[in-house]
């Protein structure tokens, strides 16, 4: 008997948890399982899940990010008339929002089997209190009706037993996969940089990222202009889009870095950035696991952190990286410069991430999943 599964996710944008997503459901087994993708309706991934070959989509106004009480409960209960009417046998949830509404939208439908995988955990210490403890208070419940919790990094597992969220035994760390071959394979770096008007002679230091809040881009602008008085030949690519464009924009020309830094905007072809860059920088607030750490250790880059969450578990400090303290970006422009200036120190520490980038293979990834639907199922159904 074929299971029906249905993934759910917030929002469709250009991120980890969303390709992860639509990867899994490019590669279910079809002679094993039916399906189903849920989300909402804004993002640029949209269109990419409605050409999936075999994958019934459909899309809820309903299901936003910002909390709202009212449009919240409405979507519970459309979830729920969804899973009964579609005959779902397993849900696995992505993201806060879908996380939590679709957890409970599932045990309200009597769905047999309820998986959450844990992109990062919806609360963090930068939140107001009250906000964090609803968090909190919220996955909590939701945890009591999920049968296992799938998280990308085992930070997130200690961030969520040392918060009360569900028991131990409930989860197991599965790495947010990405294709291997597409960060290895050497790039026309010249070609790409004269496109981005980058001279010769420059190093590049970069990030790939969402512009909101959580990315912190507006760090990595003031990080960038503390580098170029250190290393004037340096060029800064932002590449991403998002909430923050207005302010990091804004920032730029405050700080007269208009034609040092270069915003690419959103892209899907994220390898070739990162090949031409020197350093990789990511200043995040908080994370789960992101996923552009392992591509550029792929890419044999050196990373430069932000020392938060998972992004621990990736850098290893002083071997294929460095990591400061998240919002010191004085911290952050120091060890760029140190790269920079050291073109020794950044091969070793690039062929030091690349010996352990392998773990984040993408089709690994689905067989590991597809393992716990299939572990639940035999207990299950």
């Amino acid at each position: 008997m074929k299971l029906n599964v249905l993934h759910i996710i917030t929002k469709l944008e250009l991120g980890g948890a969303q390709q992860n997503t639509l990867y899994c459901l490019l590669k279910h087994d079809r002679s094993k399982y039916n399906v189903f993708l849920v989300s909402g309706t804004e993002g640029i991934l949209v269109k990419k899940a409605q050409q999936l070959k075999d994958v019934k989509v459909i899309l809820l106004p309903g299901l936003k990010h910002e909390l709202s009480p009212w449009s919240d409960l409405r979507c519970l209960f459309t979830l729920r008339k969804l899973f009964i009417k579609e005959k779902i046998d397993l849900v696995h949830t992505h993201s806060s929002k879908a996380g939590i509404l679709g957890r409970l939208a599932a045990r309200l439908a009597k769905v047999k089997i309820i998986v959450h995988t844990v992109h990062g955990f919806s609360f963090n210490e930068f939140q107001p209190v009250l906000k964090k403890k609803l968090y909190i208070f919220l996955e909590r419940l939701a945890a009591k009706y999920t049968d296992k919790l799938i998280a990308v990094t085992g930070m997130d597992i200690e961030k969520g037993l040392k918060a009360k969220i569900g028991k131990p035994e409930k989860y197991t760390v599965i790495y947010s996969g990405f294709d291997l071959n597409e960060f290895t394979t050497l790039q026309n770096n010249a070609e790409t940089k004269k496109g981005l008007g980058i001279e010769d002679g420059y190093k590049v230091v970069g990030m790939v990222a969402c512009f909101k809040p959580q990315k912190n881009p507006l760090d990595f602008v003031r990080m960038a202009g503390l580098v170029k008085e250190k290393h004037s030949k340096t060029r800064f690519l932002l590449v991403g889009d998002g909430e923050l464009r207005p302010e990091i924009e804004k920032l730029i020309a405050e700080k007269n870095l208009q034609k040092d830094i270069i915003i690419t905007g959103w892209r899907e072809d994220v390898a070739r950035f990162i090949h031409v860059l020197d350093v990789f920088v990511l200043t995040s607030l908080w994370e789960g696991l992101p996923r552009v750490l392992p591509q550029a250790m792929c890419a044999k880059k050196p990373l430069v952190a932000s020392a938060v969450d998972g992004s621990k578990e990736a850098v290893i400090d002083g071997k294929n990286g460095y990591l400061a303290a998240p919002g010191d970006y004085f911290a952050l422009a120091e060890r760029v410069v140190q790269l920079l200036l050291d073109e020794k120190l950044c091969k070793k520490m690039g062929e030091a991430g690349f010996a352990l980038s392998k773990a984040w293979d993408q089709d690994e990834m689905v067989k590991k999943i597809e393992a716990v639907y299939d572990e639940q199922a035999a207990v299950k159904i």
